[in-house]
């Protein structure tokens, strides 16, 4: 059995993670409705991946014998009113995430709960190449989107990315 308060944290990241699916769908919706499909596709894939991270907690906390809780998933406000906006949300996002793997992972070490530490290590990594992501994005749009013609490039870019399923071994 796990540490209560590793638990109850564990299952907290599983409702935050559903809420990135939530947060990163609004921000495909809102791309595209915009008319860029290239940007839509990128965030519908960060949905995708959010939920399956979600997923993963789910299994370790059935694998270790604990109650999976789900509760609400609030419903995402956030402010869409320039193209950037979601861009900064998401890395702004992404920050808050990289945070509660940290408290979880903190939590695992005083309770000395060396399996949980090791199933978080993915997730540290993960955070880092999301926040890179993030990063690049905003960078991205700072430098090439001031005009239509580096927008249709970027959001030309954003468009090939394709869906992998993460390979964590639980």
């Amino acid at each position: 059995m796990l540490d209560k308060k590793v638990t109850d944290l564990l299952n907290q990241q599983v409702n935050k993670e559903f809420y990135s699916a939530y947060l990163y769908l609004d921000f495909s919706n809102y791309f595209q409705e915009e008319g860029l499909e290239g940007f839509a596709n990128w965030y519908k894939i960060q949905a995708q991946e959010e939920r399956d991270h979600a997923m993963l907690f789910v299994e370790y906390l059935q694998n270790n014998g604990e109650k999976v809780t789900l509760e609400a998933i609030a419903k995402p406000d956030a402010k869409l009113d320039s193209l950037k906006a979601p861009l900064e949300k998401g890395l702004e996002h992404e920050r808050y995430v990289t945070s509660l793997i940290h408290t979880i992972y903190e939590a695992a070490h005083e309770a000395k709960d060396f399996r949980t530490m090791q199933f978080l290590d993915w997730f540290v990594k993960e955070q880092g190449e999301e926040e890179t992501n993030a990063e690049g994005l905003v960078k991205k749009f700072d430098l090439f989107c001031s005009d239509p013609k580096g927008l249709y490039m970027v959001d030309s870019e954003l468009g090939s990315r394709t869906y992998s399923a993460p390979s964590l071994t639980l």
